[in-house]
């Protein structure tokens, strides 16, 4: 039991310390500048689409042995490939990863030495990522034991001085109209969703390498895992709030679109410890990517090698996806933001609905549920994302929960209740 606990713990802190990379560092505190005085309901926002939907998405691929394609595979085949493809995609060398290593540049090497290159740092970064994710059965343990404890204590430091010495008062008025969707949709931009389904095959393949071979073990202790790091998640993230508030008067008459969300960070800790404290949160903003690359990089090899039916070698896609992200890594912070937001804006929601549905699997007999709440979820947030872009499509504005971000919700549910009502041919279907 001793031995149970302690695993749990560990592993428990390991997914904190991937899931806490660059964005759930830089986005917190902006959430708490935009929000003001109503910080609490932007970070409500916030928990909800990241540490409430993490936490689902590992419980959903905790049920299918931490497979990504199975929590997908009932919108059909070549869909939950295509699906899941892109979440790996996104999550691996097009977004999450090369942000980890832009973020790490940005925040923690260039404010102590302004001149050092932008790409040497990259072939460091990766280089070490490299180092400690080549062999899968070791990452857990590399990051749960040694990394995530510097790293809370390095966060928990930085955010009691912030307490204890607060930047200003929260008496601010929000910047924005839309308090509760703004913490929604920075929520959505941490990408903890897609991360705990990929992430738990990580989590899954260390549990079984420390001898958890029984399917309700998996599952019980990946849950038990993931609750430990959800609670880490809330207290570190409430703390960066705040921490965002008390500034948040420094940017009046600035628009928030114009807020350098890596600046901010930098500022408020500079703010708080004097210069020492460009080197505490080149630790903190070190340790928290790293960790999350580390992760990252093992998860989206670890699907691609199932994907290719070993013929391509975990090593080779671990190589692979570290020069390419070391790549990608030099465009910077903004950049890779900018350029997620629609893509994730199109999947998040359909990855989100497949995982609320997998949870009810048993419940739910016809694939056909599965397939019209998925595809409809596409539509609408495809026709959402072109409408943001100056498009003319006013019906997707005028659907429930638009302002909310959650314009998708209605027509899916109504989807899927008719899905469910039309048969289903017969287990080929699951393929179209």
């Amino acid at each position: 039991m001793k031995k149970q606990y302690l695993d749990t713990i560990v592993v428990g802190f390991a997914l904190f310390a991937m899931f806490f990379g660059a964005g759930n560092l830089i986005f917190p505190p902006y959430l708490g500048v935009v929000s003001g005085e109503h910080w609490i309901l932007g970070f409500s926002g916030f928990i909800i689409a990241d540490v409430g939907l993490a936490l689902l998405a590992i419980l959903a691929a905790a049920k299918c042995d931490g497979d990504i394609s199975k929590v997908l595979s009932r919108s059909g085949k070549k869909l939950s490939i295509v699906l899941a493809t892109a979440i790996m995609i996104c999550l691996g060398p097009l977004l999450a990863i090369p942000r980890t290593g832009a973020t790490t540049f940005e925040m923690g090497m260039q404010p102590i030495f302004p001149g050092f290159s932008p790409v040497l740092f990259s072939v460091i970064f990766f280089g070490v990522t490299l180092v400690l994710t080549i062999k899968p059965s070791k990452v857990v343990d590399i990051i749960g034991k040694y990394l995530t404890p510097a790293l809370l204590v390095a966060l928990i430091f930085l955010i009691i001085m912030g307490i204890v010495s607060p930047l200003g008062d929260l008496n601010q008025p929000a910047r924005i109209d839309t308090v509760f969707a703004e913490g929604i949709g920075q929520g959505y931009q941490t990408m903890d969703a897609l991360g705990g389904i990929a992430l738990s095959a990580v989590i899954i393949l260390s549990l079984i390498q420390k001898g958890y071979t029984e399917e309700s073990q998996k599952i019980k202790l990946t849950l038990y895992a993931g609750f430990v790091a959800g609670i880490a998640l809330v207290i570190v993230y409430g703390g960066l709030t705040y921490l965002g508030s008390s500034v948040a008067h420094q940017f009046q008459g600035v628009n928030p679109s114009d807020i350098n969300q890596t600046a901010l960070i930098v500022n408020i800790t500079e703010q708080l410890l004097g210069k020492p404290g460009k080197i505490v949160l080149a630790i903190i903003v070190a340790l928290a990517c790293l960790t999350t690359s580390i992760g990252l990089v093992s998860a989206t090899a670890q699907y691609f090698t199932k994907l290719s039916n070993g013929k391509v070698k975990y090593e080779t896609i671990v190589i692979g996806v570290c020069i390419f992200s070391a790549v990608v890594a030099n465009f910077g912070v903004s950049t890779i933001i900018k350029f997620a937001a629609p893509i994730l804006s199109v999947i998040y929601p359909a990855a989100i609905v497949l995982v609320l549905m997998t949870l009810f699997n048993d419940k739910i007999k016809n694939d056909n549920a599965f397939k019209g709440a998925t595809y409809v979820a596409l539509i609408i947030t495809i026709l959402t994302v072109i409408s943001s872009k100056g498009v003319n499509i006013p019906f997707v504005n005028e659907l429930p929960f638009h302002k909310l971000g959650f314009n998708w919700v209605v027509p899916v549910v109504i989807a899927g209740i008719i899905g469910s009502f039309i048969p289903s041919k017969n287990k080929k279907d699951s393929e179209i």
